[in-house]
């Protein structure tokens, strides 16, 4: 592509254009579970979910996972989740949002902290592929910041300037990741995170993806 017109938008995945947040509630628990840790509520989740994981499990546990907990746990998660995302669609007018932003001729991206080469195959699966200029999932070891990721998603982008570029995700760490290589953020409270842990970031919250997209749009301006 040549010279970026107007914002680029990089989507989170998880939580934010894929709405999967009762298969990552579930999956928890699943892990949790095996260490004998009672279940939590979406509402518990939300206030306490942090990343990276380890730290999330911390809160819960009153200490850092062992690095065998951690194994075990992590395994567990990826295969609980595994067999119940198929169940979860897309949040409610991603696809509309994602079509009109491309035919108003702006670019958009993904980078997610989810498998790539299991993220791939889904996006591609919801018909959605073809609104990106770039899909990028995580490649290395998980429990990880999102910031270095960021910085290579970006530096892969031609044409894409970090300061017309906007964030949108669920989590506060699509926030820093957008700070660490200059760009904004907006953050969504239909995924992970609750309002109030959001809004101490000190970027935009919104409770609508169209929001979200009004948002991206003035930031940019």
């Amino acid at each position: 592509m040549g010279k970026q017109t107007g914002a680029h938008i990089v989507w989170d995945w998880n939580g934010t254009l894929f709405h999967d947040i009762d298969a990552i509630i579930g999956a928890t628990n699943a892990a949790f579970g095996e260490l004998g840790l009672e279940p939590l509520t979406l509402e518990q989740y939300r206030e306490l979910y942090c990343v990276p994981v380890p730290k999330f499990y911390e809160r819960l546990m009153g200490r850092l996972p062992t690095e065998a907990e951690w194994e075990v746990m992590d395994d567990i998660f990826h295969r609980y989740y595994a067999e119940h995302r198929g169940a979860c669609g897309l949040t409610v007018g991603a696809v509309e949002l994602l079509a009109g932003w491309r035919s108003a001729g702006r670019s958009q991206s993904i980078l997610s902290m989810y498998v790539h080469e299991e993220l791939v195959p889904l996006v591609r699966g919801f018909g959605i592929e073809p609104h990106f200029i770039r899909v990028d999932g995580r490649t290395g070891p998980s429990g990880g910041s999102k910031a270095e990721h960021m910085v290579r998603h970006l530096g892969s982008l031609r044409g894409v300037d970090p300061e017309r570029t906007v964030v949108i995700g669920d989590a506060a760490d699509d926030a820093v990741a957008a700070l660490h290589v200059g760009a904004r953020a907006v953050l969504y409270t239909g995924g992970s995170h609750s309002r109030a842990s959001l809004e101490a970031v000190g970027v935009p919250v919104v409770d609508t993806l169209e929001e979200a997209v009004d948002e991206a749009e003035r930031l940019a301006a």
